[in-house]
């Protein structure tokens, strides 16, 4: 309580939280607002009958707003898909050219950054035409169709209308982190998700009034969101403590004297990186069958089999996605950890890991601790992942609120308090400097 009510009273911050809210509120706004032609009460009941599966995580990452077929149906799924293409070509060094601006430092990162968001408009493109053909061919009961007028004029608009809002959800995301408080398209993903909590408790409690839903069940439910809460915070906090001996050594004109340290590597590295990417991979698939759903090899019809076993929660379906969390969990801590660098710079300072050489071998030992500990976090990830789906479908419990959605959701609020205390040490700091600054001041006259 006592850091809440620090936060309100530095002028500073408080500017950046309401800047960061006021910018929250014109994403949901715009999220409401529906692309025209498009029967809206027809999106409402595909949605009532067919949202689970990837259909569920795609109108769950766009904040709702694809079961409204707003301007923001595509949300922030294009900006996702072209980072991870980035993040793959730059890891696998294909482009040379890519290579020299990673290492260009501030400069090279700009570029990096113009280049994915060219990436994310012609992904978003792609993906409006998608969702617009599917519209079209779907048809939600007889002589009932989603676009009530189709033509080329309304197919062209409405492409423009959604790559339109893509580009304003990720220049609203970039205003966040610039000017606001956190990482600014993870918040827009924790609105959207946070923003269906209330409706969901209030539809519990009128199951509850009519007695449609028993109260043993909703003590169950209750009681395994606690549970998952709980070990998704123990996850993300949880650390492997590497014990580092720096020896005695001369810098400059200064002798430090022998000291111990921790290396901290993090059970899960990648957060909820690795769901969010999992369901990007996932949906462009599906997409892609649903724009030809007769796709026909050795007499089976590839695209209907894909399409009803990606939006049934199948067995296929959820191993598939634990595989992908999984991959991604490494692929995130391939480009974002170098264990040759750590041991590289230990080595320069004069540091060893107890019982390890430095160099090379203790370079092996890092590496060996990070696949490890990597695959424990991101097994623990998939299972909370896919958990609340077996528990549907064996125990019926009414989940309103998934574990890839709590996932989300404690990812980036304890990535977001830990910004916001991160600010306040830096703040604190500044703030003793300069009062040093002015007793030295005061002290010289």
């Amino acid at each position: 309580m006592k850091k809440i009510t620090d936060v309100f009273k530095m002028s500073e911050f408080k500017k950046k939280i309401l800047f960061t809210l006021f910018i929250i509120v014109v994403y949901r706004i715009g999220a409401t607002i529906p692309i025209p032609g498009i029967n809206s009460d027809a999106v409402k009941s595909l949605f009532a009958t067919y949202n689970s599966g990837l259909l569920g995580f795609l109108d769950m990452f766009s904040g709702g707003a694809l079961n409204r077929m707003s301007i923001f149906s595509l949300g922030v799924m294009p900006y996702i898909n072209a980072s991870i293409i980035m993040g793959l070509l730059q890891s696998a060094h294909i482009f040379q050219y890519l290579d020299k601006l990673s290492n260009e430092g501030n400069h090279g990162r700009k570029k990096l950054v113009q280049i994915t968001r060219f990436g994310t408009v012609i992904f978003a493109i792609v993906q409006s035409f998608g969702i617009i053909m599917i519209a079209n061919k779907i048809p939600v009961s007889l002589g009932v169709r989603i676009v009530t007028d189709f033509s080329l004029s309304w197919i062209i608009s409405s492409v423009i209308t959604l790559v339109s809002g893509t580009v304003l959800i990720m220049w609203l995301g970039e205003q966040i982190t610039e000017r606001g408080i956190g990482n600014g398209v993870s918040l827009i993903i924790f609105a959207g998700i946070v923003e269906r909590i209330p409706s969901a408790i209030f539809k519990c409690i009128k199951l509850l009034n009519t007695k449609e839903l028993n109260i043993f069940y909703s003590l169950s439910f209750v009681f395994i969101i606690f549970v998952i809460l709980i070990s998704v915070v123990w996850i993300e906090t949880a650390q492997r403590k590497i014990p580092v001996h720096y020896a005695k050594r001369i810098v400059g004109r200064k002798i430090y004297d022998k000291q111990m340290s921790f290396l901290p590597i993090k059970i899960n590295q990648a957060g909820v990186i690795s769901v969010i990417f999992a369901v990007s991979v996932l949906s462009m698939p599906l997409m892609l069958f649903n724009i030809f759903p007769k796709i026909v090899f050795c007499g089976f019809n590839i695209s209907e089999k894909f399409i009803n076993m990606f939006n049934n929660n199948s067995i296929v379906y959820n191993i598939v996605f634990v595989l992908l969390i999984v991959f991604f969990c490494y692929f995130y801590n391939s480009i974002s950890f170098n264990p040759k660098d750590l041991a590289d710079n230990m080595k320069k300072m004069n540091g060893f890991i107890p019982g390890i050489r430095p160099g090379s071998q203790t370079e092996l030992y890092i590496k060996n601790i990070l696949e490890k500990i990597t695959l424990t976090g991101a097994l623990f990830v998939a299972f909370i992942a896919v958990l609340p789906d077996f528990l549907k479908r064996f125990v019926n419990l009414p989940f309103f609120f998934g574990g890839t959605s709590l996932l989300i959701v404690v990812g980036i609020a304890l990535d977001t308090i830990g910004q916001i205390e991160s600010y306040f040490i830096m703040k604190n700091y500044e703030d003793f400097i300069k009062k040093s600054n002015l007793k030295k001041k005061w002290f010289n006259v």
